[in-house]
C-alpha cells in the first residue's frame, strides 16, 4: 500500500513539473506588463503634477 502511494506521488510530481515548464513564462510576463503599466501611470501622474506647478504664471511670480 505504501509503495502504491509512493508511485502516485512520484507521478503527481512529474506531472506538476511538466505543467510548470509549459506555463513558466506566462506569469512572469503578466507581472512585468502590470509593473510596466503601473510605472507608466505613476510617471504620468508625476508629470501632470509637475506641469501644473510650473505654469508660466508661477514662473513669472517667482522671478519678481
Amino acid at each position: 500500500m505504501e509503495f502504491l502511494a509512493l508511485i502516485i506521488a512520484i507521478i503527481a510530481l512529474i506531472v506538476s513539473i511538466i505543467a510548470y515548464q509549459k506555463a513558466a513564462g506566462r506569469p512572469i510576463d503578466i507581472k512585468a506588463d502590470q509593473l510596466r503599466e503601473k510605472t507608466a501611470d505613476v510617471l504620468e501622474r508625476l508629470e501632470n503634477y509637475l506641469r501644473k506647478k510650473e505654469k508660466p504664471e508661477d514662473i513669472e511670480k517667482s522671478d519678481n
